[in-house]
This record gives structure tokens, sequence and C-alpha cells, in this order.
């Protein structure tokens, strides 16, 4: 069996600027109820000046790579995952990689949106087992806010998302035992118009810009269909929880943590009422910070390290749903 590897460090970043549902209420036609009974989502944050989901990386890199005991002339791959590049090109990894004084190493995204942590995860273990390096960086980065249609038009998506970014450091499991068992990805492409954002895009010619769809053009906004969104969400997410579980000899009542994708808290309480799971064993916290897509799960798993709900020796599961559809799980012995 090849040595695991595992997390061996955890760190955040959040804006100051909390928005709350009734700040929302002042641009579009809603409320708190209304948010609030759909998603869960209390309040979210924005960024309140110009920065990049880099800015933000920059911080919870540097916090994972102290909590890991390592600088960055230790890492030997980054990966940048997120929604949001700062720049359509070059890869918001070289970007990354700059901001943080990292010496020449391989620098690379993944644009897989709400599972992205999680493909960024399954690539770091399994470029680490081909013997490429000791340790890899893993950012998700995400500035939310700057692209959202925050009117009535698009407030089902809207209300939804917040900026945050969250990292991790991933190298050799410190006995061998403890770590990353396994990682489970999937996709299904023929869904991908049910959650998408069309432009900017090269498909069209000219290689049109968001500002030239204002008005009844919805296409440079990201779009939802929420209800299929949701159907889809509540079967592939219980799928691939029980997949991860199943390939490692566990069942779900060996499950001591589940950390999901933090999207929609009525998702997750229906996958943990189908996994028979109790509230102490599903981190949520999408309440405070919305779907941060990319950063969601190590967000959530920090919180869960801080408030002692994650213990050492533990089985977790760390899993998502998302746009393209893309859906995967990753199972960790802590």
């Amino acid at each position: 069996m090849a040595a695991r590897n595992h997390i061996l460090g955890v760190a955040t970043c959040l804006p100051d600027n909390i928005v709350t549902n009734d700040d929302l209420s002042e641009c579009m036609d809603t409320s708190h109820e209304w948010i609030e009974q759909r998603t869960g989502i209390c309040e979210r944050r924005h960024i309140a000046e110009d920065c990049g989901g880099t800015d933000l990386g920059k911080v919870a890199a540097e916090k994972a790579l102290e909590d890991a005991g390592l600088t960055i002339e230790d890492i030997d791959l980054l990966i940048y995952a997120t929604l949001s590049p700062d720049l359509e090109w070059p890869a918001t990894a070289c970007l990354m990689a700059a901001k943080l004084g990292a010496p020449p190493m391989p620098a690379l995204d993944v644009r897989n949106q709400c599972s992205g942590f999680v493909y960024a995860l399954a690539t770091a273990d399994t470029w680490l087992k081909s013997g490429r390096g000791k340790h890899v960086l893993i950012v998700g980065g995400e500035i939310h806010s700057t692209g959202l249609d925050l009117t009535t038009r698009g407030r089902e998506v809207s209300v939804i998302f917040g900026d945050a970014a969250a990292a991790v450091v991933v190298g050799p499991s410190p006995d061998g035992e403890k770590g990353i068992l396994s990682t489970h990805l999937h996709a299904d492409g023929k869904f991908a118009e049910k959650l998408w954002m069309e432009v900017p895009s090269s498909r069209r010619s000219p290689n049109v810009m968001v500002e030239d769809f204002e008005g009844e053009d919805p296409s440079g906004y990201p779009r939802m269909a929420g209800r299929y969104v949701f159907k889809h969400a509540v079967t592939r997410f219980p799928e691939v929880i029980r997949e991860s579980l199943a390939a490692n000899g566990y069942g779900v009542e060996d499950l001591d943590l589940l950390v999901p994708h933090q999207a929609n808290l009525r998702i997750n309480q229906f996958v943990g009422a189908e996994l028979k799971l109790d509230e102490a064993r599903v981190v949520n916290n999408m309440q405070k910070y919305g779907n941060t897509t990319a950063a969601s799960i190590p967000l959530a798993l920090r919180e869960a390290l801080d408030d002692g709900r994650a213990k050492e020796g533990g089985l977790f599961c760390l899993a998502a749903f998302g746009a393209g559809f893309t859906w995967a799980a990753a199972l960790v012995r802590w």
C-alpha cells in the first residue's frame, strides 16, 4: 500500500465586511425570512474594496503553512481552486505563487467550482503518491460579490454566495495510518446549463464582456435552476459519501464527521437525514458565510477543528456537489 498523505495545516481568511439578509433586501425584492427559509443563510462576507481571491488566499496560505510548520520553500506544487479567477488568464495559481514569494514550481488551477476543493485534494494526493514531491499547497479563493446580479432578477443566486479563501497543506502522514484514505470524483456535463454563467465566453465572437449584457439579458451573470440542482444534489451527495465509505470497508455508522460543501442548509439537512446522521456529525456554517465555493470545505473543516468537533483519530468525509454537474468525496482518518 502506498504511503498515505494527510492534511497537515488548515487556515482561512474572510473579509471584514458582513452583508446580512436585511442588507440585500435594500437592493432587491427579498427579506431575511425569504432567504433564511430557502437556504438557511443569514449573512455572508463581501469585499469592501477592490481585491482578488489571491489577496485573501495569501493570508490563508501563509497561515496554513505556519499551521503545518512549513514555509513556501517546502512546497513542491501549488493548486489554486476557484470559480472566480483573478484574471481570465494566466492561471491564478501563478499569481498566487508570486504573491507568496514562491520559488519556481509547478502551479495549476482547478476549475471545478463547488467540487473544486475535493478535486484539488485528489490531484494533490495522486501527485504526491507518484513521487513528484513531498508537499502540496491548495488554496481555495473566491470573490463572488463583484460578479453577482444584485437585483430581484438575480436573487435566487446572489443571496447565496460569499467571498472567502481557505488553504490546506498536504504532505506525508505523520504516522502512516492517519490521512487521506481515498478520493472519489464524478461529473456529468449534460446538466451544465442548469448551473452556469455564459459570458465572458470565447465561443462568442467577439468575446463579449459582462457589461455588454446589461438590461434584460442575464447571460453575464450566474444562473441556476434551483429545484433541479437541489434534486440532483440530494441524490449525488449520499451516493458519493457511501461510495467513499464502502471503498474502505466502512459504513455510515463509522463516520464521525461529515464536512460537506456549504451551498444550502436544506440540502445538507436532507443529506444528513438520508444518511441518518445526527446534527452533531454534520458541519454547517453557511449560515454565517454563505456559499464560498472552493473555500467552503476547508473553511468548515477549520471551524470544526477550532470548536472541537473534529477530533484526532476521527473518520471524516469531505464531500461536494456543484456546477458541471460535479460531485466528489474524500475519506480522511484525522
